[in-house]
């Protein structure tokens, strides 16, 4: 059974590992263990058998747009809903915020269309992801990721 939670400081070290193979392929962002202690409240864990195996974060941009980053599923747990879920967890999350649209910038783009995303023009995304986040990149300004977004319906009142 799959359990989600919210990140603690403790499990920094299990993400860094977790995540350290895509970051070194460029497949996922650096963030040092200060950067994932500064935004831990934005992560959100998947568990099963007492380990972790998948994570993903929703960071908040502005009050109207929010992304989902750093999303990784463990090998030996992928192509089981995990990370799918994850997604949910992050767009329950968004909708409970208020934020009205939520962006991804991802190499498998199929995946996040099954679950409501559509494709944007890279050029709408916000400039301050650009040089905050992009930046870091390997693959800066020569960028093969598809941009999406989801449309969220807050909850008012």
């Amino acid at each position: 059974m799959i359990r989600y939670r919210k990140a603690t400081l403790a499990d920094i070290p299990e993400m860094q590992a977790m995540v350290a193979e895509q970051v070194k392929e460029g497949v996922i962002l650096p963030r040092s263990d200060d950067e994932v202690a500064t935004n831990i409240r934005s992560y959100i864990l998947a568990e099963a058998e007492g380990m972790i195996v998948g994570y993903g974060a929703l960071h908040i941009h502005s009050p109207r747009l929010a992304e989902i980053r750093s999303l990784i599923v463990s090998p030996t747990w992928r192509c089981r809903g995990v990370g799918a879920g994850i997604v949910r967890e992050a767009l329950r999350e968004a909708e409970e915020l208020g934020v009205e649209e939520v962006l991804v910038l991802t190499y498998v783009s199929d995946f996040f269309r099954q679950l409501g995303f559509h494709e944007i023009a890279k050029e709408s995304i916000p400039e301050q992801k650009i040089w905050t986040d992009c930046i870091k990149c390997i693959h800066f300004p020569n960028c093969n990721e598809s941009s999406l977004v989801y449309t969220v319906n807050p909850r008012r009142g």
